[in-house]
């Protein structure tokens, strides 16, 4: 029951900071990446707050034996650099600097009813969906 809880808080959490840091609109996401006009460093400071907090949260979290919603830790063990992680990568990169959106903001654009995140969202899902279609995963 818990992992019910945990799941949509965490993500009206992240969805609120997104919000709060104005990282929902794509303009600051073009502004950061236009480096040579208006270019807006505060995504940068946005990543580099998040990456503190990580590096500081995972290590207290990880001296837990188990998580508090879940009966175990689920930490990848794959560190290899293959095709489909650089063209996934790529793809990512190319879609965000295009339009200002990755999923996250995207989805917590929603909350604000924007077509551009309605029109972002349902081409990452049409993605997702070729993808399955393709690759049967």
């Amino acid at each position: 029951m818990m992992p019910l809880l945990i799941a949509p808080l965490s993500g009206f959490v992240f969805g609120l900071g997104l919000a709060v840091s104005r990282m929902i609109d794509p303009v600051k996401v073009t502004d950061f990446l236009d480096v040579t006009g208006f270019w807006d460093p505060s995504l940068a400071l946005v990543m580099a707050a998040a990456l503190a907090v990580t590096l500081v949260c995972f290590r207290l979290i990880l001296r837990r034996t188990t998580p508090v919603a879940a009966e175990r830790f689920d930490i990848p063990t794959r560190t290899d650099i293959d095709r489909k992680l650089v063209t996934g990568a790529a793809l990512f990169g190319t879609g965000w600097g295009m339009t200002g959106y990755c999923p996250g903001p995207a989805v917590a654009s929603l909350g604000f009813w924007s077509l551009d995140s309605l029109v972002v969202l349902s081409s990452i899902l049409a993605g997702v969906g070729l993808h399955w279609l393709i690759f049967k995963s």
